[in-house]
């Protein structure tokens, strides 16, 4: 009887061994997704890169690239994958929005056409809810600039250029620095962070804009504008998954501010150190994400003391807690979270690498894999399914 239920033991365990073997390639070869590198090209960089990546394993591999555009630092998706956009980052009538095709097939990116921004430096890009337009935030231009989407992906000339507070030698920062353009949860609004200014300004979305641009689709919102403390620097904007936050990286005064959002609002509830380095220099803080379950967040620093700042988010009222800081590379950038929440990829734009961090589900802190991508002067990582 105890040979006989050694057997069968052993055989459960030789079974269930082959089906854990056969699952985990399952799980991996499902677990690849396209990773998208928007780069600067004053190096030896060439455009927008696309590599292979597997979101269990970190392992990535080169697939494709387009080269032949100026700058395509900050790109995003259309909702269906099937287009990219891209802005070319280059000073005053140099700025661009590009729109390429993306084949999932081979992963081939194809240029499709580009148009100006009227607006110098832009340096965010983003699609409207129903993948309608496209819009641009123009660092040096002040303003942001809206672009309809043809049938075919392809770009209008820009449809609405809205430029915002004139220079003021009176104030500490005396003119408009447009640096992100995001959109609420529920579609309803358009947000744009104004670095120069201190403020988030705020549009409403109105789809039955007129062809002759008599009624156009961002609309003064009411109020028009949030104000930020004062030297703050607003920087990027992202919300809960639960659409009640909002969280803001603040450039300057290296703080993130959290918000209460509700029906277009957005209530200041806190202000948190994220760059806390001492040094009498310009703070840098740059980009900021929330884990796909909500429960962590992170920010990244440049300047001093290079990294990621974490925090645990309070699921009662949206306040951050500081658990913890990971030292990365040279000017780490823009930074994503894969969707399976497992890891943490960090454009390293001075180290000219992409770093590949493991997070802790148990305590959101980073572990650094060892894994990278080597790349000049990589800015902004995207991804899209392989389906």
């Amino acid at each position: 009887m105890l040979k006989k239920l050694m057997l069968m033991s052993i055989s459960a365990l030789i079974l269930s061994s082959f089906t854990t073997k056969e699952n985990i390639q399952k799980v991996t070869k499902d677990s690849d997704l396209y990773l998208l590198i928007g780069t600067y090209t004053s190096g030896t960089s060439k455009g927008i890169y696309v590599y292979r990546f597997n979101t269990e394993t970190g392992e990535a591999s080169y697939v494709n690239e387009v080269d032949g555009l100026s700058n395509p630092s900050y790109l995003n998706l259309s909702k269906d994958e099937k287009f990219v956009y891209s802005v070319g980052e280059n000073e005053a009538e140099g700025g661009l929005a590009y729109a390429l095709s993306f084949d999932k097939q081979n992963g081939k990116l194809t240029y499709l056409n580009e148009q100006q921004t009227h607006g110098g430096s832009p340096c965010y890009i983003n699609i409207d809810p129903k993948g309608q337009h496209v819009i641009t935030a123009n660092y040096t231009g002040g303003n942001i600039s809206v672009f309809k989407i043809k049938k075919d992906g392809a770009l209008l000339p820009a449809s609405q250029v809205i430029t915002f507070d004139k220079e003021d030698s009176k104030e500490p920062q005396p003119a408009s620095h447009l640096h992100c353009v995001a959109f609420s949860p529920e579609g309803k609004y358009l947000f744009a962070d104004d670095l120069g200014k201190d403020k988030v300004h705020k549009f409403n979305l109105h789809y039955a804009e007129k062809e002759n641009n008599s009624d156009q689709f961002l609309q003064a919102g009411d109020p028009s504008a949030f104000n930020i403390e004062k030297g703050s620097g607003p920087r990027h904007l992202t919300f809960h998954p639960n659409g009640k936050y909002a969280y803001l990286i603040n450039e300057l005064s290296g703080k993130v501010t959290v918000f209460e959002y509700k029906n277009g609002l957005l209530k200041d509830i806190q202000y948190i150190a994220s760059d806390t380095t001492q040094e009498a220099v310009k703070k840098g803080s740059a980009d900021i994400h929330l884990t796909p379950n909500g429960k962590y967040l992170y920010a990244s620093n440049r300047l001093k003391a290079d990294g990621i700042a974490i925090f645990k988010v309070n699921q009662l009222n949206g306040k951050l807690t500081k658990i913890g800081y990971q030292f990365t590379g040279i000017h780490p950038r823009n930074f994503i979270i894969t969707p399976n929440g497992k890891l943490l990829l960090v454009a390293c734009k001075n180290s000219n690498v992409i770093q590949v961090f493991r997070i802790n589900y148990k305590n959101g802190l980073l572990e650094d894999t060892g894994k990278k991508i080597e790349l000049d002067k990589p800015v902004c990582l995207k991804f899209a399914s392989m389906k």
